[in-house]
């Protein structure tokens, strides 16, 4: 069969698909009936044709067939959370992420038995300092498989207090990156907070160019991390992914730094509910495929019970396996990547790029991030995107299955909650007012929780 297929068929414009679908509605309006706005204000068409592009936006390095199952370990104890590492390493990960609170842990202690030559670590720091890094980078002589995540702004954003002052905490992250070639943005807390898409992409972009702007020293060498949350949405979300891969490469450019980047991929929390958590699986399992496509280098899952119980075997394991089934049984690591030439989801990046890039302008003109987060700007935006999806959540517009729509009146949790689910108020002192997570679902489940007593 050396004939091209259909060939035999002629070539359909766009027009005539739309002349075809308004035939179809019987006088009901195409625009009405068909075109629905997003949060995004982007407008969402029932087709989309090879007509809508001039030409498809290049995304750099989507690599979906190289993406690694990575698994998080808070380490309180060494010895634990070296053992832990090691059997689930043997059970499937190919990547560990410990989250380390501390600068005394002895990492070697923490790495022993591990073949750094073979394993990617992340290491995420809860603290800021230059001896560590030394300490770590001794230990990392001969791996190139350790990645240092270490995020001052994030910090600030999260807690509303440096780690000591900024003169201090930037004198340090600069030391840190001399000696790495690498940094962090950690764009999760915005989403988990409500912000939308353009804004997590926008706001992240703006959150690495602080960065960019107050080294000492940018090398062509640098390499650039993003923590990304991943929601519900599944061509949103790919879409999301890819869009932040094309405008880093459009900043990169600008500072004639390497444009590639990595993207560590982890579901949202915020969609994550108590009631019903079964259906976290399926969340957490369409989230995980939404980063594979929109090409993710590494994806650590989320337990369906992460909300309201300790660390357990059982969570973990699933959440592993739901991973593990996506590589190995739904072959998804076996298209290099499968997105490319997606009209949908071609239009999506382009929309979320172009309009996220606008965005990034106008906090550039005003000051740059860190001025807005000090004036309340960047804390204000998210609270208005995350009150107008909170209204849909609660007018049933956003659904949350077995929540706020096809609840189970005799599903009980008050005796099950080994964590407090819900956002901890603490009054402290704080330079800026810290963003704060929340979860669609608290108010309603907090209601819920009273009802059972």
């Amino acid at each position: 069969m050396n004939k091209p297929l259909f060939n035999e068929f002629d070539a359909v414009s766009a027009k005539q698909w739309k002349q075809k679908i308004q035939f179809d509605l019987k006088g009901t309006d195409y625009n009405d009936a068909l075109i629905w706005n997003t949060n995004h204000d982007i407008s969402v068409k029932p087709f989309y044709h090879s007509e809508d592009f001039k030409t498809p936006p290049t995304i750099p390095n989507t690599k979906a067939t190289e993406w690694k199952i990575c698994e998080t370990i808070f380490v309180a104890d060494t010895q634990k959370s070296n053992l832990k590492a090691i059997d689930v390493l043997n059970r499937g990960a190919e990547s560990i992420k410990f989250v380390l609170p501390s600068e005394d842990i002895p990492i070697s202690d923490l790495l022993q038995n591990i073949d750094t030559g073979t394993t990617t670590i992340h290491f995420e720091l809860e603290f800021i300092s230059t001896d560590f890094i030394n300490n770590l980078l001794e230990v990392s002589a001969n791996s190139e498989n350790f990645h240092i995540e270490n995020d001052i702004i994030g910090n600030l954003a999260k807690t509303g207090n440096w780690y000591k002052n900024l003169k201090d905490d930037f004198a340090k992250f600069n030391t840190n990156v001399n000696k790495t070639d690498s940094f962090t943005v950690d764009i999760s807390l915005y989403e988990n907070a409500g912000a939308n898409i353009i804004q997590q992409l926008a706001y992240g972009l703006a959150h690495a160019n602080e960065y960019l702007n107050n080294l000492n020293s940018v090398t062509k060498k640098i390499n650039v991390n993003f923590k990304m949350t991943i929601g519900s949405n599944y061509f949103f979300e790919i879409a999301k992914l890819r869009a932040a891969r094309l405008l880093w490469g459009v900043l990169a450019k600008d500072y004639n730094i390497n444009t590639n980047c990595q993207i560590f991929a982890i579901p949202t929390k915020r969609n994550k509910t108590i009631y019903d958590y079964n259906t976290n699986m399926l969340r957490t399992t369409t989230e995980c495929m939404s980063a594979v496509l929109g090409g993710a280098n590494t994806i650590c899952n989320l337990s369906h019970d992460v909300v309201y119980q300790k660390s357990n075997e059982f969570g973990d394991r699933m959440a592993r396996n739901q991973l593990l089934i996506l590589k190995n049984e739904s072959y998804f690591n076996k298209v290099y990547n499968p997105a490319d030439g997606t009209y949908y989801i071609e239009h999506l990046t382009n929309q979320f790029a172009d309009k996220a890039l606008i965005l990034f302008k106008n906090i550039e003109a005003n000051g740059g991030f860190l001025s807005q987060l000090k004036e309340g700007t960047i804390q204000r935006k998210i609270k208005e995107s995350a009150h107008k999806e909170q209204q849909q959540f609660e007018n049933q517009e956003e659904i949350l299955v077995g929540t706020n729509k096809y609840v189970n009146p005799n599903d009980k949790m008050d005796e099950n909650l080994e964590l407090y689910p819900f956002v901890k108020h603490k009054k402290r002192k704080t330079l800026i007012e810290p963003i704060i997570p929340k979860r669609l679902a608290e108010t309603l489940e907090q209601k819920r929780l009273n009802n059972e007593s």
